[in-house]
């Protein structure tokens, strides 16, 4: 901590007893956030950061890993991989691939515990394109019971909050491609995980006990989570993108409602929903359809509202005030209107690689992430306008994860690093009135001089002291 007065740095150890009323963003405990549909709009995040500014804390990861980060009551969890498949040219020795959960101190990013377990025997070699996605690319999700976490063939795996095992699943053996991709989802009493390259099967597993609650089959060429949504009539229903095919569930009881023709492609993005319409990717070539949901049997000429040949093949969508928002994984960024799936602007983004993270939208901006080039926050609207381009110097490995948005700050991974990018963790609003201290008997001048620039490394707040009476001084405090 740095006090600046008269152009000279003086260190200075301050203890400061104070709460101070901010925005509290509700948990993200799944992919996506808690609806999945990876919006938090009231959110207060920094839209401008840099190694230097802004970035609140950052942890570095053990291994690798393409999941995202989710928060759960003040604790972050995570997923990586060790041992093997690190480096494309000397991946080492399958037997050595150790699969991590992690969890964090959600205030400081300190590491609280990393529970391991040896990956199976049929997990893939470590081809070019299976590391670049890894062996973690499932994103946890989380309840008051603990954290659940998915590794493919390696299987599902319960943990409580304190890191402990408390039941493991096998969902299938077969593999395909870069592997697995599918993170769980949770409803009422289970953890519902779409397994549909590892097995064919979507299975409802009880969170309590790991039983197989039921198990729905002839899930072809699935990478994609799928997505619980409600219906205008008030119908909860279990979504799931499929070759060939959009169906409709009971998410209770696995009992089929409605299918629908999709995409003509294997499928990874995942599906979002607004006020009744599911809003549907998928495709090499690239494909988009809006879904009324609410139906019975065969919906397709009675429930598709529209479909066209704009999508992404592997990244999904944000909804936002009308329209649908992506960059994909061409680098290419999107704007359609979901009322009837008109283009509104396709617009390339400053990105050589592929791009793998989804959209986030947070305090009513896009937040689209690239591989090798950082963060480009972009204003939504009809017209393409990029606010900030964001890069943190001084780490250039990959980012393949989807942010994610907690108490006005967005948590981004690197293959070395968790950041957490935000203000002030104190307060943001000017002039705000935080604490009364009293030191009886002294001086104003004899404790500090009336004006300090406060810089702890990154956060850059002007507090002022204001004398209350003759023993006692007011701090107020804003961003400078």
């Amino acid at each position: 901590m740095r006090i600046h007065r008269s152009g000279t740095w003086l260190p200075v150890l301050i203890s400061v007893l104070f709460v101070c009323p901010s925005a509290q963003s509700e948990n993200w405990p799944r992919f996506r956030g808690s609806d999945g549909n990876a919006s938090s709009p009231a959110a207060k995040v920094p839209v401008e950061w840099s190694a230097e500014k802004n970035v609140r804390w950052k942890t570095e990861i053990a291994g690798h890993g393409s999941s995202s980060p989710v928060v759960f009551d003040g604790h972050i969890y995570l997923t990586s991989f060790t041992g093997y498949g690190l480096d494309p040219d000397n991946p080492g020795d399958k037997s050595d691939l150790t699969l991590h959960v992690l969890c964090f101190h959600e205030e400081d990013g300190k590491l609280l515990w990393d529970k391991s377990f040896p990956a199976a025997a049929a997990e893939q070699e470590a081809s070019r394109r299976v590391v670049d996605h890894g062996y973690a690319t499932g994103t946890p999700v989380c309840d008051e019971l603990g954290v659940y976490a998915y590794f493919g063939v390696s299987g599902l795996v319960a943990l409580d909050h304190n890191g402990s095992l408390l039941w493991k699943a096998p969902t299938g053996e077969k593999t395909a491609g870069f592997g697995s991709a599918a993170s769980p989802i949770l409803f009422q009493n289970l953890v519902i995980m779409n397994a549909s390259i590892e097995s064919g099967a979507v299975i409802a597993f009880d969170r309590k006990t790991g039983s197989e609650a039921w198990r729905i089959d002839d899930v072809k060429r699935s990478w994609t989570t799928p997505l619980i949504a409600k219906s205008s009539d008030g119908r909860d229903e279990l979504i799931i993108s499929c070759e060939n095919q959009v169906r409709g569930f009971n998410p209770a009881t696995g009992e089929a409602l409605w299918t629908c023709e999709g995409i003509l492609d294997y499928v990874v993005p995942c599906v979002v929903a607004h006020d009744g319409i599911a809003y549907v990717l998928g495709g090499r070539k690239n494909q988009a359809m809006a879904i009324r949901l609410g139906g019975s049997g065969d919906v397709t000429e009675t429930h598709r509202v529209w479909d066209t040949n704009i999508g992404a093949n592997v990244t999904s969508p944000v909804y936002h005030e009308g329209f649908l928002y992506w960059i994909s994984d061409r680098g290419i960024a999107n704007c359609l209107d979901a009322s009837n799936g008109e283009s509104v602007y396709r617009e390339r983004v400053d990105t050589k690689e592929r791009v793998y993270a989804s959209t986030v939208l947070a305090g009513g901006q896009m937040f689209l992430t690239t591989r090798e080039n950082g963060v480009f926050v972009v204003a939504p609207g009809k017209e393409y306008k990029v606010l900030h381009h964001n890069v943190i110097s001084g780490d250039d490995s990959l980012y393949n994860a989807t942010p994610a948005v907690a108490k006005d700050c967005l948590l981004f991974r690197t293959n070395r690093f968790l950041y957490c990018i935000g203000e002030a963790p104190w307060c943001r609003s000017p002039s705000q009135t935080w604490k009364t201290f009293r030191w009886p008997g002294a001086s104003f001048g004899s404790i500090f001089p009336q004006h300090l620039w406060f810089d702890p490394g990154i956060w850059n707040a002007l507090w002022i002291w204001r004398k209350v009476d003759r023993s006692g001084w007011r701090i107020t405090a804003g961003l400078r």
